[in-house]
């Protein structure tokens, strides 16, 4: 890794979340579609021409596309990124309301993504070409085949039609709502994540100090557990990184199926009813996530090997 003061990473993040903002904030501004005609509609009121000035230019609309960003970004700086023109309430603290039911979709994933990829991964490069090997391969050629909308969609039919385990309606935080969404997105993720897990642990074992370690002595369970994985799951602290950072951005296509009151689903109905503030802080936020992960993420690794401390 390239050695980059912590100074420089910060202002590499607010050039790109400028950009980003800017970017997003211009294909708003194009994209078709009047915002004002749409909540005035929604609202129930007749967008008769005087009215749709007036509510243009109490939103600003009327302004010149610099004139807008730049209001936009003076008030984002201090937290304020305006008005949700569906929710009828601030952006941010839509934000905020739909971020922790996606933490904890998120948590939960990845929680049993972790339990059931890790001990298959290791099975998987321990017993490799036997028939635990190409079981645990096939098993993880399915998952990644399937898609996670047809996961959802059989899970929701299977727990909560057929056997009335779960609400189909949703739209509820409990942990009981929270099972088959969390299974749907570790289902893909296992099996990602044990292929990740097995290669990695393969190429340890293939590695002159397990060699060395075995001519001392060491039992192969000791050399596997406190030698091999500690080195084998470094590289997968990336994959990791990147992977709650897509979470926590929101899974569209499994919160909406479950009715998961998440970022994901926020922002498909943001998109659809031209909700152009919560858009823009949406895109925001997730940009941030990204890359504040992805800052983490390489901070990790000068605790979790010490060999990499001079290249941070």
């Amino acid at each position: 890794m390239n050695k980059k003061p912590m100074g420089s990473r910060l202002a590499q993040i607010l050039i790109v979340l400028f950009g980003i903002s800017f970017f997003t904030f211009g294909l708003t501004y194009l994209s078709p579609g009047d915002p004002a005609e749409i909540m005035l509609t929604e609202c129930g009121n007749v967008p008769t021409p005087e009215l749709l000035a007036q509510t243009r230019a109490e939103l600003g609309l009327d302004k010149p596309f610099l004139v807008q960003y730049g209001r936009w970004l003076k008030g984002a700086l201090t937290g304020d990124m305006g008005q949700s023109y569906s929710f009828k309430i601030p952006v941010v603290e839509k934000l905020a309301k739909c971020f922790w039911p996606t933490l904890e979709l998120a948590a939960a994933s990845l929680v049993i993504m972790l339990v059931v990829s890790v001990p298959l991964g290791v099975l998987s490069a321990v017993y490799q070409n036997k028939w635990i090997d190409y079981a645990v391969r096939g098993l993880t050629f399915l998952g990644v085949s399937i898609p996670s909308f047809w996961v959802g969609l059989i899970l929701l039919r299977v727990f909560g039609v057929n056997l009335r385990w779960v609400s189909v309606s949703g739209g509820s935080t409990d942990w009981r709502s929270l099972i088959l969404p969390a299974l749907t997105l570790a289902a893909s993720m296992s099996a990602k994540y044990t292929r990740q897990v097995r290669t990695a642990v393969l190429g340890e074992l293939r590695q002159d100090y397990v060699t060395g370690a075995r001519m001392r002595g060491l039992r192969e369970r000791q050399i596997l557990w406190f030698h091999v994985l500690p080195n084998a799951m470094l590289p997968l602290v990336t994959l990791l990184g990147l992977s709650l950072g897509s979470l926590l951005g929101g899974t569209a296509v499994v919160e909406i199926i479950y009715n998961w009151p998440g970022l994901g689903s926020m922002a498909v109905k943001a998109i659809s009813c031209r909700d152009y503030p919560l858009v823009q802080g949406y895109v925001l936020w997730v940009a941030l996530l990204y890359m504040g992960i992805n800052l983490l993420v390489d901070l990790s690794y000068k605790r979790l090997d010490p060999r990499l401390k001079e290249g941070l």
